[in-house]
């Protein structure tokens, strides 16, 4: 797309349908593993603690530091290409877990898994800043961003269903084949946009100035905001992934649940109540936040507060059905913050640094949330195992519901420094 062809709205609502749709796969093929949990580990007799690596490590170990470099690349070259080829890499490494044989094979998989979605989610989050308009990037952002609850849901039905009616080895090899087919599809639908396209005229014009990368960097570092949002989304991440991988094997141990039984029980309540949760935090961002900018911060940093006693009462419910519908609400309380804070670190910096933003910010994130939470919580339910048997992993999640406190907090703490931090 020229620089000075101004991209329609129908347009713009077809580029955002297809980056939503790869998220969706981003997450699908990241968190497919949790519903497959129990076939895997009773084929290949792993651990929890074994398990929990590759959910968390095992991903996020190179997922987190290449990152940036994959940022910096989309910043100066094209988004649209890097988030393809990345599509590409994943997919693929994701359809090779279907032929592991055991732990090691699993995880060189898992990692090339995290080396391709590396370079997605950044510049993805830079191209919506350039085709939506700040009174409407929220918005764009969260609807993007229901990428997770969708690609969540997706994970555990998708998976359930094929493990239970083929085998778990059907199941990565299924999603992988189909993001292979819709990579070339995006690359011909999405075209780069202007850098600040969507922005002011002074905007665009700084956007057109050549800035050292370098200088990325600095300019974070010196900002409170920056590190507080990063590590309150970690420590919430923590406890988020953990859940998120964890909670189907809580529903077939403590609970009872078949395989397909814990994939329906979870997939509902990650697509209802995430996708209201993630969409509502866009919404109430770009309608509260023209008024004060800490707003971006606040009400995360509430709905953190606020989810960690919702999902104790759900995971100690009597009943599964009962459990259900308490633990509607946190699930969507819990990713409220993705287009508030996302969209708060897109206006830390200039548009041709947001791309490298992004990926600072999601380096942080990733590195402590995505790679500690799952093994954290996989490594507390082999240690309680001896006192509390099958009970063990959920007692292992009410613990992890602490990072939750932790990062209410941290946002909290960020509500005034974001203020001062915001380039308008």
């Amino acid at each position: 797309m020229s620089e000075a062809h101004a991209p329609t709205r129908a347009y713009r609502g077809l580029v955002l349908a297809m980056l939503l749709l790869v998220y969706t796969f981003n997450f699908l093929d990241r968190q497919i593993l949790g519903i497959l949990v129990q076939p895997i580990k009773a084929e290949l007799g792993l651990t929890d603690t074994q398990l929990g690596a590759l959910g968390g490590v095992a991903f996020a170990l190179l997922y987190s530091t290449l990152g940036i470099p994959f940022a910096i690349l989309a910043d100066r070259t094209s988004r649209s290409w890097v988030i393809t080829a990345s599509l590409t890499v994943w997919s693929g490494f994701t359809a090779l877990c279907g032929f592991a044989t055991g732990f090691w094979q699993l995880f060189f998989f898992r990692l090339g898994v995290g080396v391709g979605e590396a370079g997605g989610v950044a510049p993805s989050y830079a191209m919506i800043s350039d085709y939506f308009p700040p009174e409407k990037r929220a918005r764009a952002l969260a609807i993007y961003s229901l990428g997770i609850p969708i690609g969540l849901a997706g994970g555990a039905l998708l998976g359930g269903y094929i493990a239970a009616l083929v085998n778990w080895r059907a199941a990565f090899i299924a999603v992988g084949v189909a993001g292979l087919v819709i990579a070339p599809i995006f690359r011909l639908v999405v075209r780069e946009p202007a850098r600040g396209g969507a922005d002011s005229a002074a905007v665009r014009a700084a956007a057109a100035e050549r800035v050292p990368i370098a200088s990325v960097f600095p300019i974070l570092a010196r900002k409170p905001s920056f590190w507080l949002l990063a590590f309150a989304a970690a420590f919430s991440s923590m406890c988020g992934y953990g859940l998120a991988f964890w909670v189907p094997s809580v529903l077939i141990r403590s609970f009872g649940f078949s395989l397909l039984e814990a994939s329906q029980f979870m997939g509902s309540l990650l697509l209802i109540g995430g996708t209201a949760g993630v969409f509502a935090g866009g919404w109430l961002a770009d309608r509260l936040g023209r008024g004060d900018r800490g707003i971006y911060a606040k009400m995360p940093a509430i709905a953190w507060l606020v989810t960690a006693p919702l999902f104790a009462v759900g995971l100690m419910a009597p009943s599964p059905w009962i459990a259900w519908f308490v633990l509607l609400i946190p699930n969507g309380l819990n990713i409220l913050w993705l287009g508030p804070i996302t969209t708060a670190i897109q206006h830390l910096v200039k548009p041709q640094m947001r791309a490298t933003a992004s990926a600072s910010f999601l380096f942080i994130n990733n590195l402590i949330g995505l790679g500690a939470g799952s093994w954290v919580m996989g490594g507390m339910s082999d240690a309680l195992k001896a006192s509390y048997g099958t009970d063990a992993l959920r007692y292992a999640a009410l613990i992890a519901l602490s990072f939750y406190v932790i990062a209410g907090v941290l946002g909290l703490l960020a509500v005034r420094h974001l203020r001062k931090d915001w380039a308008e």
